[in-house]
């Protein structure tokens, strides 16, 4: 599994949503809270941001812990964004190393992440694999579920489906083939779409002037605010607010 978390609201420096949170994403990649698979999350880092008039994201990705790289610590220090997602990576076995496997996936404007594992992947997913055309699983960044994952809500999106029908969509596909853990995480830097899926998921909002909300595994700090999203649910957001409701059954 992995941790994750998407932001939407005012200004604010990279560090002051990933870092300086007293168990924010940096701590999750060796002491996770709620995690349920798995204990440490070190196979690789990514966060990717919007910078103000530019819709389509940059991004930072590393094959090692985030709390090795030196040139992060500055960068988080001194980038400001109004939007932003970032995860930390345990690889699931038999996946592909590098930076090419580590989260946010990139298309666009769009940014994904997914914390979760497909158990028997690829044998057992292939099926589902078989849904796209060939140039597109060519095109896979990485040999890893999550790549694969990644995939099937990108060919989504193309084809005209909503963020959170996009996601809604993919998760019902995969559970189809066994017991997939599929928490996805999709962002354009105005809206989020999520799913809770096998793992924890929170959300908080902040209201006033701009409004805020944050998205994420598990919460960053003991702070009022945070709501647990239910198992099995499609979370939609924007600065306005937060809808959670049941995934559709298959």
């Amino acid at each position: 599994m992995c941790r994750h978390l998407a932001y939407l609201g005012e200004p604010v420096p990279i560090r002051q949503l990933v870092v300086d949170p007293p168990f924010g994403l940096y701590r999750q990649s060796w002491a996770p809270r709620s995690q349920r698979y798995g204990t440490v999350n070190v196979d690789g880092f990514g966060v990717g941001w919007y910078a103000e008039g530019d819709a389509v994201p940059a991004r930072y990705r590393r094959a090692g812990p985030i709390w090795a790289d030196q040139s992060f610590a500055d960068l988080a220090r001194v980038v400001r964004t109004r939007a932003l997602l970032a995860a930390v990576r345990s690889a699931t076995e038999g996946c592909a190393a590098g930076e090419s496997a580590a989260a946010p996936f990139a298309e666009g404007r769009w940014l994904f992440s997914h914390n979760g594992a497909l158990p028997g992947w690829p044998e057992r997913y292939d099926k589902a694999a078989a849904a796209l055309p060939p140039a597109e699983l060519l095109a896979l960044e990485a040999r890893s579920d999550s790549a694969l994952v990644w995939a099937l809500v990108l060919h989504r999106l193309r084809a005209g489906a909503s963020p959170g029908e996009a996601l809604d969509d993919t998760v019902r596909a995969l559970a189809r083939y066994g017991e997939a853990r599929l928490n996805l995480l999709l962002t354009d830097g105005t809206s989020i779409a999520a799913t809770s899926w096998g793992d924890t998921l929170f959300h908080r909002t902040e209201r006033g002037a701009g409004g805020a909300v944050l998205v994420a595994s598990e919460p960053g700090d003991d702070g009022p605010g945070w709501t647990a999203v239910p198992d099995g649910s499609l979370l939609t957001a924007d600065r306005n607010g937060v809808d959670v409701r049941p995934i559709r059954p298959s």
